[in-house]
């Protein structure tokens, strides 16, 4: 069998899951059903591969190639358009080609012609006939009609939020497929895409819109703001105009044009499988884990096709889910829309960089929009230095089940501030952190107030949370209601959350995740961090709780005391989080200019260093995320571990917590000594490497890599390293400046006689561009243009200087030695001050009793160019070119009468003084 015979056996599968019956032209019958796909059919220029007929008529074709040839796939389309221009033999009765595929078993791409300047795109698999003929009775393309918003009623946006809707509906004009709205915590993202998709839904009849979420929390919060939406131009609410449907189990109703859902059910509905309640409560995109987890797999669902849903909205993006959960958000033949307060580099790559809104927490602050933060220290000597606990009978606790023992220490034990809350717990640090808390809460942090204001803190980890609470309630006198925990595993967590929000109780809550990410808490004032963050994206999201606003008739409903509009609110570190080194992720590829099979021979030779290892795991990482599932299983089969654990194994190598548990496993200790620690470090490390002394091992792996033609890395997207000037620029700069300051001295007569066309005596003019072109001779024979003049002030003097040296180049000479002599403020090319004076010309002669009629006006523009070229203008320049063309000065006489000169002679005066 050959490689296309091959390719056209998975093409007849993908053709038959999506509903087509498949024929050859000998035993056409195209009453089998709705879709018929007819191998070989013949035209004028030979046989097409696939031809697609809908209730009998011919409307795609589909040109089907070998594996190999995806390498050249946009050549095939060629192909397709001349068999979509070929006539079709016995057909008889009018038709047009309207679709186009091109595919192999591996690649298939799609292209509807009727889309203005149409561009074919990689689909998952083959539209059902269904949907072809649902197309064909469109009165327009859904990217036709992209192209075409209708302005909308701004009233009660901000302006941020008006960016974004016109930035995203160029977007789709443009046809770009993925797009990222990058808002601040609290500018009102989903609301500015739930207007995004009722005009999706109103002005380009869209079909379906998937709103994908996380969490069953963030789903249910879509939700309520979707019903509660109410648009400009009805009065109606979204759910009376359109059907929305939170999405509860497995059936999506037909009816729903907006379906919200976690990416865990929407896997679960494409895959087949089932999913527990639990797995929506998770997170999947803040779970550090994630990017060592095989990738999620869909197969064709003929129930919920690739064309289900036309706009795909991702909420919270900001996490590195695109390796395990990319083929969920690429299925379905959608545009993606990402929305986040804080991107990440594999965010800015998976939405292929086109960032159609920006606007950081700084400006919105500045805005009104956040509100900023006090930062508030406190530090123990244990939570700085550790401690130490000397040879004795001491307290040990299971940290699930809490139950306790006493027993003898066998010798003394140091600990360091990393390991509290963790190996070691204190509650005196905690304590003494909450009592400096309480101790300054009426009179630093909030002294006008007489409740605790909401306060959000933020645990190392579910026991550390638990020893937390009963303290907190202890220091201030209080009870159950007072201080609860919000996490994941917490009992009815959202309850506590909604209770949290609107509720007088509880003041405080305690967390580890749950309310890191998205999840609207607009009283909170106050947050407190006992456990340090090194991401930076995941503590500006903790920051996030605090930053929203809040009038003062909203904050009193849960804080009576409250006297002002929520205006800011309080970090309390007791960590060090303010301070401690932030990074975007935990960098992996610290070798990229080493191949993997050079990284996998260094380890065979006995490389046991952490660069060489965690560079290894990210290749493995990498090559798992591209491998198929047959790979997988041989990979399994020939390594003796998955390729995930195969990393993970790398990595825990060098994972502190992993070795010290490893350690105290070993050697039946609660601190190893550092000669434990290095003992059983070592140990992880020969049986991480253990699998790349096999050479068959290490030749299977390279040959799965080169298998695979190309990686796309979605870790390190490019960006512009070097668009500006050197370091020189500004000695440059100085030098060139400096050359015509001495150039306007040694010339000084001359330039003095310039001044003449700011005088009334225009007629001297015509000189002056004599005179003008002699000296930018002399100028230029010094090495300095016009157009390096200019770029030198906007470097000196870049908030002087409006816009750049434009074509009437001899003319911007004037701008520049006025500006230079202190005869102006700023810098502009001198057409602008020509054009601001017309302008203003106009306007005082139209304010007069009579105006200007539409063709005087026209005369009145070209007569303005040509003052901005030559200075002025005289009667005999009406017979030149352009005037010439429309009747020249006789023409210009009929139009302004008597007054033609007048005209002349105050637009000579005005536009240049």
């Amino acid at each position: 069998m050959t490689p296309e015979q091959k390719a056209r056996e998975i093409i007849d599968k993908k053709l038959g899951q999506a509903g087509w019956v498949l024929q050859d032209t000998k035993k056409l019958n195209l009453s089998a059903g709705l879709g018929v796909a007819v191998r070989e059919f013949p035209t004028s220029t030979g046989p097409v591969d696939y031809t697609l007929f809908v209730d009998g008529t011919p409307v795609g074709v589909v040109e089907a190639k070998k594996d190999d040839a995806g390498e050249n796939i946009t050549v095939v389309e060629g192909q397709s358009s001349r068999y979509a221009d070929s006539t079709f033999k016995w057909i008889k009765n009018d038709y047009r080609i309207r679709f186009a595929y091109e595919a192999t078993s591996k690649l298939t791409r799609f292209t509807d012609y009727d889309d203005i300047k149409y561009r074919s795109r990689t689909v998952f698999s083959f539209h059902q006939p269904v949907e072809l003929q649902r197309l064909l009775k469109q009165s327009d393309t859904v990217r036709n009609r992209m192209k075409r918003f209708p302005d909308f009623d701004t009233t009660g946006f901000r302006k941020c939020q008006i960016t974004a809707i016109d930035n995203l509906e160029q977007s789709f004009a443009a046809n770009k497929p993925k797009a990222l709205i990058q808002m601040a915590t609290g500018a009102g993202k989903t609301f500015t895409a739930i207007t995004a998709v009722y005009r999706l839904l109103k002005h380009a009849n869209v079909n379906r819109v998937l709103f994908l979420v996380d969490t069953r929390g963030l789903g249910e919060q879509a939700e309520r703001e979707f019903l509660a939406y109410r648009p400009n131009d009805d009065n109606r609410s979204f759910s009376e105009i359109y059907g929305v449907r939170r999405l509860k189990s497995s059936f999506i109703p037909d009816s729903a044009h907006v379906c919200i859902s976690t990416i865990q059910r929407m896997y679960s509905i494409l895959s087949g499988e089932e999913i527990e309640e639990s797995a929506e409560q998770e997170s999947v995109y803040e779970n550090p884990s994630v990017d060592k987890q095989a990738p999620k797999e869909v197969v064709y669902n003929e129930k919920y096709p690739l064309e289900f849903f036309d706009v795909i909205i991702i909420d919270e993006c900001h996490r590195s889910i695109y390796n395990v959960w990319k083929q969920v958000l690429e299925y379905f033949d959608a545009f993606l829309i990402g929305l986040t307060a804080t991107p990440d580099k594999r965010t800015f790559a998976f939405f292929d960089q086109n960032i159609v809104s920006e606007y950081p927490r700084e400006q919105a602050i500045i805005d009104g929009v956040n509100v900023g933060e006090d930062i508030f220290l406190i530090e123990t000597e244990v939570g700085k230095q550790g401690g130490t606990i000397l040879k004795q009978m001491v307290e040990y606790r299971n940290r699930l089940s809490r139950e306790k023992r006493w027993a003898q220490l066998d010798e003394d034990v140091n600990y360091r501030p990393s390991q509290l809350d963790k190996d070691i717990v204190n509650p005196s640090q905690i304590r003494t952190v909450i009592r400096s808390f309480k101790d300054n809460l009426y009179t630093s942090l909030f002294p006008r107030r007489k409740e605790v204001p909401k306060t959000l803190i933020f645990a190392k980890t579910d026991s550390h949370a638990d020893d937390i609470i009963q303290i907190v309630r202890e220091e201030f006198g209080e009870g159950n209601e007072f201080c609860k925990k919000v996490t994941y595993s917490a009992e009815n967590p959202e309850s506590v959350l909604s209770s949290f929000r609107n509720d007088y109780y509880p003041r405080i809550a305690v967390t580890v995740d749950m309310i890191a990410t998205g999840t609207d808490v607009k009283p909170i004032e106050c947050l407190i961090f006992m456990r340090d963050v090194r991401s930076k994206n995941y503590f500006e999201q903790m920051k996030g709780r605090g930053t929203r606003t809040l009038g003062k008739d909203d904050l009193q409903k849960v804080t009576p005391s409250a006297t002002e509009n929520k205006d800011h609110f309080v970090i309390v570190d007791a960590v060090g989080v303010t301070k401690s080194k932030k990074s975007d992720t935990r960098t992996l590829e610290r070798k990229p200019t080493v191949s993997l099979k050079e990284l996998m021979m260094n380890v065979a030779l006995g490389a046991k260093d952490e660069d060489t290892l965690t560079s290894l795991a990210s290749r493995i990482i990498r090559l798992n995320s591209q491998m198929t599932t047959s790979e997988r299983k041989a990979f399994n089969e020939k390594v003796g571990i998955p390729a995930g654990m195969l990393a993970e194994n790398l990595l825990n190598a060098f994972d502190e917590d992993i070795i010290i548990a490893k350690a105290q496993a070993k050697f039946a200790c609660d601190e190893p000594a550092p000669e434990q620690y290095a003992e059983v470090q070592k140990e992880v490390i020969k049986a991480a490497a253990k699998p790349f002394h096999d050479p068959e091992v290490r030749d299977f792996i390279e040959n799965i890599r080169r298998s695979h033609e190309q990686i796309i890395d979605n870790t390190n997207p490019d960006t512009v390293t070097f668009a500006r000037f050197d370091n020189q620029r500004e000695a440059n700069a100085d030098r060139v400046i400096q050359t015509f300051r001495k150039f306007i001295e040694a010339n000084k007569d001359e330039i003095i006689a310039l001044r003449i066309i700011y005088s009334q005596t225009y007629k001297d003019r015509p000189m002056v561009i004599e005179g003008l072109k002699t000296l930018y001779e002399k100028l230029k024979a010094q090495g300095v243009t016009i157009d390096r003049l200019w770029d030198c002030y906007a470097i000196k003097k870049p908030d002087k200087v409006r816009g750049k040296s434009t074509m009437h180049q001899l003319a911007d000479l004037i701008s520049i030695i006025r500006f230079e002599m202190g005869y102006g403020d700023n810098l502009q090319p001198f057409a602008e001050t020509v054009n601001y004076n017309f302008m203003r010309w106009t306007l005082k002669r139209n304010a007069g009793a009579v105006h200007f009629t539409d063709e005087q006006m026209e005369w009145l523009r070209l007569i303005k160019d040509h003052i901005a070229v030559s200075l002025s203008i005289e009667p005999d320049d009406l017979d030149l070119n352009p005037f010439d063309r429309r009747g020249g000065l006789g023409r210009f006489y009929e139009v302004f009468g008597d007054s033609y000169e007048v005209i002349l002679t105050e637009m000579n005066i005005e536009l240049v003084a």
